[in-house]
């Protein structure tokens, strides 16, 4: 039988959403459901196992994980790429690595629950109406306001057609801005200077990777209204972590909205879960049921497909 592992399962719910007892004569199926403590775990873990499902951007399967798996034939990840794998590798290997497709929308939904809990204090708030208290804070309406768009693709084109139905007035900038789409959704392009001085709400929508790494420093911190918030529902690099930590501790901004981070999952000590101004959530962005229901799904088709020597989804 093939043996599988299926990675990066933190909430244990794989078997809810496919029947692995129905393809038990076929594959022996292993669930992880804590993440690997290094690379050495890792591979000491995965040594025999042939195919591994993974969760997009969870655990990195770098060229010495790849490497070190001397059985390993097929790894196959949610959606459509994963920056954590190391496909050169992969193909050195001749290991074929397959995807699935993925809803883009639940991004948005949980940008929008960020910034409409920043803007009315929910935190705060919800936290102390269990304390027996009632009206602490004041919040602000987002009718009016300014918010700048750092991308404007699948999700940050979302975005900025609910930010029109509030009201709000939304610039972008990327490295690839499309102006024709700007003028389709009445977005203001700009430069990322503009936004970042001129935005009361900063929401960033573009891919991680070198290209963006280190895009929000404090450099731009400095340069940001004394009350504008934050908000990276995108991958935690592209905002330097210490940075952030540095103008929110000290009020440089008013707050962020995080469900990305530099390290994930983040790590129980880190500053940022001890801010007020920080409301953070764990990644959740694309954690939905129709989400793992298309992503365990497609992963087994492609795992079958594998198997018949037929692959669906290839990524390259």
């Amino acid at each position: 039988m093939l043996k599988v592992a299926i990675l990066d399962d933190y909430q244990d719910v794989s078997q809810e959403f496919v029947d692995l007892k129905k393809l038990s004569g076929k594959y022996e199926f292993k669930i992880f459901s804590e993440p690997f403590l290094d690379e050495a775990d890792a591979i000491e873990q995965l040594a025999d196992f042939e195919a591994l499902l993974i969760m997009r951007e969870r655990t990195p399967i770098t060229k010495n994980i790849i490497d070190n798996l001397n059985d390993l034939k097929y790894i196959i990840t949610s959606g459509s790429r994963n920056k954590a794998i190391d496909l050169e590798a992969a193909k050195k290997r001749k290991i074929i690595v397959c995807g699935t497709e993925i809803n883009f929308n639940p991004t948005c939904e949980l940008t929008w629950a960020l910034i409409l809990g920043l803007s009315k204090n929910l935190k705060t708030e919800i936290d102390n109406m269990y304390q027996g208290y009632w009206q602490t804070t004041v919040g602000f309406e987002l009718k009016g306001k300014i918010i700048g768009l750092i991308g404007l693709g699948r999700v940050g084109s979302q975005v900025a057609k609910i930010a029109k139905a509030f009201g709000m007035q939304v610039m972008a900038w990327s490295e690839n801005l499309d102006l024709d789409k700007c003028k389709e959704l009445d977005v203001l392009p700009c430069s990322k200077e503009d936004l970042i001085k001129t935005s009361d709400y900063i929401s960033i929508h573009v891919q991680g990777g070198e290209r963006y790494k280190d895009c929000i420093t404090i450099k731009e911190f400095d340069e940001m209204k004394k009350t504008a918030f934050l908000i990276n529902t995108s991958r935690g690099p592209i905002v330097n972590e210490d940075d952030l930590i540095i103008a929110l501790s000290t009020n440089v901004i008013l707050g962020a909205g995080l469900d990305v981070y530099e390290k994930e999952p983040l790590p129980e000590g880190n500053k940022l879960r001890f801010l007020p101004n920080a409301l953070l959530t764990p990644h959740i962005g694309y954690v939905t049921a129709e989400n793992y229901s298309i992503f365990y799904t497609q992963m087994i088709e492609d795992l079958e497909a594998c198997v018949n020597g037929k692959p669906l989804r290839v990524i390259e």
